[in-house]
């Protein structure tokens, strides 16, 4: 009985861990799909390109420039600024963001972003300064000698403002410094990227590559996974961290190469049955591109707001995503010991066998008694029925 209750007491014990488990398995994932987001992450840098200082309603001028973000991968960014007044300083550091997070909800660039996105694709330096001035005089508009990189740089920026912060340039006087001439082709370039020609163009995606999920957990001689691959890139790298005895497999436990993998891919880590306990860890890098319009916005903006950036010029980049796994050892088989029926001992030593040991009851023993308590019974029976014929 008291085994019995211990099998019970065991057997719910499982049932509470394995509820436990499936109660907690949402939130992780939920977590590991915020940690392998792929945002790409940069650090505002000197060396940027300088252009004229533009009236737009400040005194003395705003200054125009195309920005540099070094990005974590190494690459670099050209980036115009969205949010004219909001500064920012070399060694600021941003992360990628939707269109829906810019910082600031009241702000023209939440209902103006295609039209934001439709200057930059339009505009310096994603169109040459040569092939600007070409479309600019398309519309019979003069400029004077064509277009310098200076002049397309502070148009583009101006016309960037019109629509991200509701900033109008000057027609009467554009520019705060620089000749006349400039000024006059600034005007027509600016008005160029924000006439009616402007008709929009929606936010572009993210490079993304993910490995989900980023943990998983099991035992020697399992096949640990699926980690499942999703990418818009194409993969460049696989690096793992395997001890002795694991592999890394795919759904029919074949070695993978880096030449496999594809998005969809789903990789297993493939534990010996003789592994200890341990971990092991994947990684995957994917070259994609940062497209033209992507928004970054500061990393800790609440506290240190500085301004929110937009991409300029397509750029390739890298993305990584990792994932590990664990396991403990095998479990140990359960034995048992088989309980021999009574009917199949033998009485005996017959055969020139060695007799089994008895360990069971004594069938003579219920016997015995038995027929005691008949030969009682029946005595005390008589001796009731001699003492009623005396009496």
């Amino acid at each position: 009985m008291h085994n019995r209750s211990g099998l019970v007491r065991g057997g719910l014990a499982v049932v509470s861990a394995a509820a436990a488990l499936l109660v907690t398995s949402p939130a992780a994932g939920a977590e590991t799909a915020q940690a392998q987001s792929g945002a790409a992450t940069g650090t505002v840098v000197r060396g940027g390109q300088i252009g004229y200082n533009v009236n737009i309603g400040a005194p003395g001028g705003t200054g125009t420039t195309l920005f540099n973000l070094k990005l974590a991968d190494g690459g670099l960014l050209k980036m115009y600024c969205v949010q004219v007044e909001v500064s920012t300083r070399s060694g600021d550091e941003v992360v990628e963001h939707s269109w829906g997070d810019y910082p600031d909800p009241k702000s023209p660039f939440r209902k103006n972003n295609d039209k934001v996105n439709w200057v930059l694709q339009h505009g310096y330096p994603t169109t040459t300064e040569d092939n600007l001035a070409k479309a600019v005089e398309g519309g019979g508009v003069q400029l004077h000698g064509g277009l310098s990189a200076i002049e397309a740089l502070t148009a583009t920026q101006a016309a960037v403002w019109h629509f991200s912060d509701a900033k109008d340039l000057d027609a009467e006087n554009p520019l705060a410094d620089g000749p006349a001439d400039d000024a006059a082709d600034v005007l027509a370039v600016y008005r160029y990227l924000t006439g009616k020609g402007n008709t929009g163009i929606g936010e572009q995606p993210k490079p993304a590559l993910t490995l989900t999920p980023a943990k998983a957990n099991g035992a020697a001689g399992d096949k640990i996974g699926p980690f499942t691959l999703s990418t818009t890139g194409q993969i460049t790298d696989l690096t793992t961290k395997l001890p002795e005895g694991v592999t890394l497999v795919d759904a029919d436990g074949k070695a993978v190469k880096t030449g496999d993998l594809k998005d969809g891919s789903k990789l297993y880590l493939q534990v010996g049955k003789d592994a200890k306990p341990g971990s092991a860890e994947l990684a995957v890098k994917a070259a994609g591109r940062i497209q033209t319009g992507r928004l970054f916005v500061a990393k800790d903006y609440d506290r240190h707001p500085t301004q929110s950036l937009i991409v300029a010029q397509t750029q390739k980049s890298t993305v990584e995503a990792k994932a590990s796994g664990s396991w403990t050892e095998a479990p140990v088989p359960e034995t048992t010991t088989p309980v021999v029926p009574t009917s199949e001992v033998p009485a005996g030593g017959g055969g020139g066998q060695t007799p089994l040991a008895n360990t069971g009851v004594n069938a003579a023993w219920p016997i015995g008694i038995g027929a005691a308590l008949v030969i009682v019974g029946g005595g005390m029976l008589l001796l009731v029925r001699r003492r009623r014929s005396n009496a």
